[in-house]
């Protein structure tokens, strides 16, 4: 199936999937570090906020709000040039390591925007990497809950609404961690951004078409659960 025109809805954020091939995409620490300076360089260049993220063998995630249209497009080019070539270089191989370019979804933050920072951090749980999300180091999870600081993470204003300080906000992120995730939400969010819809409620949805230039859901899908398509039965642990 042709993937759709990815779709920019200013100051609204943005769930990204950026998917490794067969082999892993991390093969040491090293590996980690630079993607992250890569990010960090490149989030600031294309006046990106990046709010949450997570970086595992096989597949990448972020929760980013683009300032302009090409801000998503600018830093991933960025990151996965500037990554790839030097991968490549330090373990002496050749080729690709992302399979095609990203995926990526509008979301309606206040609905989605706190589900999708969890999915996010808790997603190398979910794929069995770690039994704590603050047993895995590449991921926010530590950031959000104050065992770290992330200077390139901006903190999104419903992230900052859990609390009035940094240690309450910290505690009710906690909190919500221990909460099991909604399945079928975490799904409609996986599939979303796999196949470039909008995910928000059906008012949401007719708001951001305004600025839109294709279709933004599916048809007779809008506020229902989405197919499964394409690549879920791999993906959907992926959050």
């Amino acid at each position: 199936m042709t993937r759709l025109a990815r779709h920019y809805v200013p100051e609204q954020p943005q769930h990204v999937i950026l998917q490794g091939l067969t082999g892993p995409a991390f093969l040491d620490e090293g590996d980690y570090l630079y993607f992250l300076t890569c990010l960090a360089d490149a989030a600031r260049v294309a006046s990106l906020a990046v709010h949450a993220w997570v970086l595992m063998p096989e597949a990448v995630q972020f929760l980013v709000t683009p300032a302009y249209e090409s801000s998503v497009a600018m830093a991933m080019q960025a990151v996965c040039r500037r990554y790839v070539e030097t991968f490549n270089r330090r373990h002496a191989r050749r080729g690709m390591v992302w399979r095609g370019g990203y995926c990526a979804t509008v979301i309606e933050p206040d609905r989605y925007f706190l589900l999708a920072s969890q999915v996010i951090d808790h997603a190398p749980v979910r794929n069995r990497l770690a039994a704590e999300p603050s047993h895995y180091p590449w991921s926010s999870y530590t950031h959000h809950v104050g065992l770290r600081q992330d200077r390139f993470i901006k903190d999104h204003p419903l992230y900052r609404t859990l609390g009035d300080t940094p240690p309450e906000r910290h505690q009710a992120y906690r909190d919500l961690s221990a909460r099991p995730l909604d399945e079928l939400e975490v799904d409609n969010l996986m599939q979303s951004t796999l196949n470039g819809w909008v995910l928000g409620s059906a008012a949401y949805c007719e708001w951001a078409a305004q600025t839109a230039t294709r279709r933004l859901m599916p048809l007779l899908l809008r506020d229902r659960p989405q197919k499964k398509v394409r690549t879920a039965a791999t993906l959907a642990h992926a959050g």
